[in-house]
This record gives C-alpha cells, structure tokens and sequence, in this order.
C-alpha cells in the first residue's frame, strides 16, 4: 500500500507510543494563509536554490522571535537553517567527527538519534540523567577517560524522561566542554512547548563559546512535515556546516518551505500557533498524569514536552508488560528502547500529544488492567 504519513496506528489500539500531534491538530489554515501571503508579494526568489545559511529574511525574523521567547538577544548571523533536527544531527557528525570518535549521549535518550550516530561509526558512551537532567559530575568522570568528540543532551522537557536540565547544571556543562574542547549538540526541540514551571535558559545562550550548537525544530511548534528547523552557534561552526557537500551542492534546505514559515512569523501566526500547542498540551498532560495515579507506577510530572516516564513495579519488565498491553488495546514504547545500555528495561514511555484527554484517560485504565493481569 502506497503511504502519506510515517505512522499507521492499528485498529482499536491507543497508541500512547506515537510521538507527534494529531492530524487535526496540524496549522492547516494558518499554513494556507501565509502561503498565500507569501505567493502574492510577487517574488519568486524562494522557489530558486536557496543560501546555504538559509533564507537571510528567514534568520533575522527567526532571530528576532526566538530572542522574544527566550528573553535574550539572537543572532541571525549565528542560525543556520536546516533541514529538521535528524538531518541537523546528520549534519554535524558528518563535519565534525571522524568514524572511530566518541559521542556520549544520555541514558535514557531519543531513540532514533542513536541510529543517526551509528551510521556515522561513532563510539557510544551513556551517561545518566536524574530528574535534573544530565548528571554532569557522572559526565565529567567519563569525559576524562573517553575524551568524546560530541556530548548529545536533550535538555529541556527531555525525551523520554521529561526532565530538564538545571541552570547550575547547565552552566557545569558549558565549563566543562571548554575545558575538554568538546561540542555539546543540545537538542532543544521542546523548550518552547514549556507549560508548568519555566525551564532555565536555552543553551544557545552560551554559543559564543563555540562549544554549543543548539537544535530547533518547526516539526514540534509547528508541523512535523516542514522538515525545517534552525542550529544555533558560533558562525565559525556554522561555516563548517555550510561547506558540506550536500549543502553546497543543493543549497539551502527547502527555501520554498522557509518562505511560508517566514509568512507564519511576519503575520504573528506562529507565537499563536504555539500558545495553543501549550494549552492543548498542558490539559492532555493534566489528564494523563492524573490517570496515571492510580495505578501501582511512579513518574516525573511533565512540564512541558510530549512524555511522560513511567517507572514500573518491582520486578515488572516493560517488554513483557507490552504484549499484555497490546492484548489490553494499549500500546507504549518500552524502556529500553531508548538506552544504549539496555538500562531501562524497568521504564515505559508514554506520549500525551496525540489523544485527546478522554482517550488517554481509557488508555491508562487499559494499561492498568495490563498492569495487575502481569502482576
């Protein structure tokens, strides 16, 4: 069968394992206005090969919106845009790693960027995260012994655990990847989907040291099949970026793309867009987490983000737990999936964004009566 979209969800299953909004919650009309916006100003210049920075009027109104949410200045000259987070990912391995060079990553991590740093042949070294993010004293040990070339973190709303990193802890990292001329790659694609509590200052506050480059994506605020989003750092680094081949040989990513996304910011669609995406999200976490309580589990309110982390009973294995899950009309992705170390196998992801709150409400009674049948 030929397919539109990555996921196809089976009948009569709560997928709580899906990790993207629903189709109805997509900015279609807002995306149908600032194209047509953008098609009547009369210039065809975004339908040519494109910078390979990105679009100039691109960085400066993405500069300019993202200095308004995180409350310090940005930029333009210091974004680049690219072609999502996993290509950005791609990207920076490509031209700054060799095959054989360490990358340490978090225990747990995103599950996919894993594969995205094996194809590149790199060594994986895990570090943990605590419910204040990366441990950076468990960091600074491992950084002395494997001397890693990339440290990968997800900072804020992490995914999976949901956890964010502190302001202290942020500021160990930054030290310490001067001290070891490492490049910490934080990928930050949740930090303007906060909700609870504000969560310290993005990293891309310190990418005048030249050791951070920090990821956005439009895919999470505002559509996942933008393929675009924007890293942060020193012009030097971004340089670099630049002189890959693939760039240099397509240009900039998507200029026809980054037209309507500039439209979505020069018409104040895109502060909108988001404010909604935080209420949705916050009265969907509410529910989840207040469903959740009731069960024999334990985890971290989520602040902002997708997920939340469950931690299991004593002796209960997510993998196992999964297939009477399933049996049940429920499914979630085990804890393991998401370690390098296969670490995790007593902790389960679940995803709020893509059911509305009655659904997750029954997902979490059906995970339940998984739950006590393992047990």
């Amino acid at each position: 069968m030929l397919k539109s979209v990555q996921t196809t969800l089976a009948e009569g299953v709560i997928e709580l394992g899906v990790g993207h909004p629903t189709l109805d919650m997509l900015p279609l009309e807002f995306m149908q206005q600032a194209a047509a916006h953008r098609f009547a100003q009369g210039d065809p210049s975004f339908l040519q090969y494109g910078a390979e920075w990105g679009d100039g009027v691109l960085r400066t109104e993405l500069a300019a919106f993202l200095a308004g949410q995180y409350a310090f200045p940005v930029d333009p000259e210091e974004l680049f845009i690219s072609g999502g987070v996993s290509q950005a990912l791609d990207l920076v391995c490509a031209m700054f790693t060799q095959p054989g060079d360490t990358i340490i990553v978090e225990d747990p991590t995103y599950f996919l960027a894993l594969d995205i740093f094996r194809n590149h042949r790199l060594k994986i070294v895990s570090v943990p995260v605590d419910e204040h993010g990366l441990d950076v004293d468990a960091l600074s040990t491992l950084v002395a012994a494997h001397r890693p070339r990339l440290v990968y973190t997800i900072p804020t709303h992490q995914n999976p655990t949901g956890a964010t990193l502190s302001a202290e802890r942020r500021e160990q990292l930054v030290r310490l990847a001067q001290e070891h001329d490492f490049l910490i790659v934080a990928d930050e694609v949740y930090h303007l989907l906060s909700y609870g509590d504000p969560p310290p200052p993005s990293l891309t506050a310190h990418v005048a040291t030249g050791q951070v480059l920090s990821l956005g994506s439009f895919s999470k605020i505002l559509a996942p099949g933008t393929r675009l989003g924007w890293i942060s750092a020193r012009a030097d680094r971004l340089e670099t970026l630049a002189r890959n081949g693939m760039v240099a040989s397509g240009g900039g990513f998507s200029p026809l793309g980054s037209a309507v996304i500039r439209s979505m910011i020069e018409l104040g669609l895109l502060p909108r867009y988001i404010q909604g995406l935080r209420d949705t999200f916050r009265a969907r976490a509410s529910a989840l987490t207040d469903a959740l309580r009731a069960l024999p589990v334990t985890f971290l309110p989520p602040q902002g983000g997708y997920f939340v982390w469950l931690t299991l009973p004593d002796g209960l294995d997510s993998a196992t737990l999964l297939e009477r899950a399933v049996a049940q009309g429920v499914r979630f992705q085990p804890g393991n999936r998401f370690s390098p170390d296969q670490t995790q196998g007593h902790r389960a992801r679940l995803c709020f964004a893509y059911y509305a709150e009655t659904d997750l409400r029954e997902g979490v009674r059906r995970l339940g009566q998984a739950i006590h049948a393992t047990l």
